[in-house]
């Protein structure tokens, strides 16, 4: 539940909330997750792995290039810049269709884990949300977008990531999945209270 979906989610949600002003926050919000969730996510499940293999993970890799590529101010051609967002517009609806279909295998015994869970990660997140707020202090337009990706539900990767590692799969499916329909009521909430 740690690492949330804040990339197929929570990004959009910014965006609709607040204008495409608030993408580069969204964009950050979004990199800060992922990146615990390569390093210190697969540190929890393999407590073996080394720096390298994290490292050679193609999503850090990106993350480094896009970095580098950001704060150097590059631009890219517009021939190279159209294709690569052709690919990333079919890339993402095909990974989530693939998603959909191994999920269609997956075991609901844990199912009130699941439910429980879509409770405790949004409020979990949330109080973490006011106390960083309190510790730290930040604007009231920070702390709105911080609210939302706090309490969105957890991402579809944790159940891939747990698969790879047979760590409880079908546990981490009923979370995800449970807590995913559950935000439609959940995120709503928050978004209303933001707004």
């Amino acid at each position: 539940m740690m690492f949330n979906n804040s990339g197929n989610l929570g990004i959009p949600l910014i965006v609709l909330a607040f204008g495409e002003s608030a993408l580069p926050i969204a964009v950050v919000l979004f990199l800060t997750e992922n990146l615990l969730h390569f390093t210190v996510g697969m540190y929890l499940l393999n407590p073996k792995s080394n720096l390298l293999n994290v490292l050679k993970m193609p999503m850090i890799i990106a993350t480094i290039l896009g970095l580098i590529w950001s704060l150097q101010g590059w631009t890219v051609m517009p021939a190279v810049k159209v294709s690569v967002d052709m690919m990333g517009q079919i890339a993402i609806p095909l990974m989530l269709f693939a998603l959909g279909v191994r999920m269609t295998n997956v075991d609901f015994s844990e199912w009130k884990l699941g439910v429980l869970s879509g409770f405790l990660c949004p409020l979990s997140g949330l109080i973490i949300a006011v106390i960083w707020y309190y510790l730290v202090g930040m604007s009231a337009e920070n702390f709105a977008y911080l609210l939302i990706f706090a309490c969105l539900p957890p991402a579809i990767l944790n159940y891939m990531v747990a698969e790879l590692y047979q760590q409880e799969p079908h546990k981490v499916a009923s979370i995800v999945l449970i807590s995913n329909l559950m935000s439609v009521g959940i995120v709503p909430c928050v978004l209303f209270y933001v707004l």
